[in-house]
């Protein structure tokens, strides 16, 4: 049975910070839908009505240009182990970059990651729990490190100019703000 909250209850704060996956989806109203898996010790409840996940460098920057242009996101977590559960976290979400007013408070909840180029801010509006039956048992083996050692092998001159090429629209043409050039150590 789905439960429906306005915001994070304790009893569910373990069981999302016991996964070591969650996926989001964005849009905006005339792009397609983005849907991304997210790993990497990440994920931080701030408080009951806020959540934030720091964002590295990769093939794309979808969430950051839906979430200017329109705000909305949903977080998924899936259990994969013998305690069935989903758990979506839905709510408004905002980019925010070094140099942003924001950022040093935020920064100071995460280990920072090569390639790290952005946090998002989610305001949680609601939280939404189903049994999660139709999902199979697996167990995690390990992470994968190929992303780290991507953004690590690169400078701070050779990231910015992927991200130029690569991050500053999305798919379908939406502007993204970019980190400052040597803006994040690492």
């Amino acid at each position: 049975m789905a439960e429906f909250f306005d915001h994070i209850p304790e009893k569910l704060a373990g069981f999302i910070a016991a996964q070591p996956i969650f996926f989001t989806a964005t849009a905006t109203a005339e792009s397609r839908i983005n849907l991304s898996p997210k790993g990497m010790d990440c994920f931080r409840i701030l408080d009951p009505k806020t959540v934030a996940y720091l964002d590295v460098t990769g093939s794309g920057n979808e969430t950051h240009a839906h979430l200017i242009a329109d705000g909305r996101i949903t977080i998924m977590f899936n259990s994969f182990d013998r305690a069935a559960m989903i758990l979506r976290i839905y709510g408004r979400g905002v980019p925010v970059l070094p140099g942003d007013p924001e950022w040093p408070a935020l920064v100071s909840h995460f280990n920072l990651l090569p390639g790290t180029r952005q946090i998002f801010r989610i305001a949680v509006e609601s939280v939404q729990t189903s049994c999660g039956y139709a999902v199979p048992l697996m167990t995690l083996e390990k992470e994968r490190d190929t992303l780290k050692q991507w953004n690590a092998r690169l400078s701070a001159e050779e990231q910015a100019e992927y991200r130029q090429r690569k991050n500053a629209t999305s798919i379908d043409g939406l502007p993204a703000r970019l980190p400052p050039v040597g803006a994040i150590p690492g």
